[in-house]
């Protein structure tokens, strides 16, 4: 089994009228190293370059939910280490996996740039 995160579109867990059909909310993530594009109408959003000033942008609330490990969608998907402060190494939590611009992207940009995600804005 492994984690299938998914970002919804809702920035404020508050506006949620309901639970996951599957797996469960999780909100207060931070980026550190990328920014979050949201999509449009239904879609998912990407991966997109860091903003000048902007650190640590506030994820949306993601949705993260348990899948055999040949059903993990990995096609597009920037493996993103998560972590519980930024000192990284010894607060190291799971693997999400977070949506890039295409299916033909690679995840050496993110990797280079030290993309994570972080649980608290330190």
């Amino acid at each position: 089994m492994e984690l299938q995160t998914t970002l919804t579109s809702y920035d404020d867990p508050k506006d949620l009228t309901h639970y996951a059909e599957n797996g469960f909310y999780v909100h207060g993530f931070f980026l550190e190293g990328a920014a979050w594009e949201k999509g449009g109408q239904g879609n998912e959003g990407y991966l997109t370059q860091a903003k000048l000033k902007d650190l640590h942008p506030k994820l949306p609330v993601v949705n993260v939910v348990s899948v055999p490990k040949k059903e993990k969608k990995v096609i597009g998907q920037y493996q993103c280490p998560v972590y519980v402060t930024s000192l990284r190494g010894p607060t190291y939590v799971f693997t999400a996996n977070l949506q890039m611009q295409d299916e033909e992207a690679s995840q050496s940009e993110w990797i280079l740039a030290g993309v994570a995600l972080l649980m608290s804005e330190d």
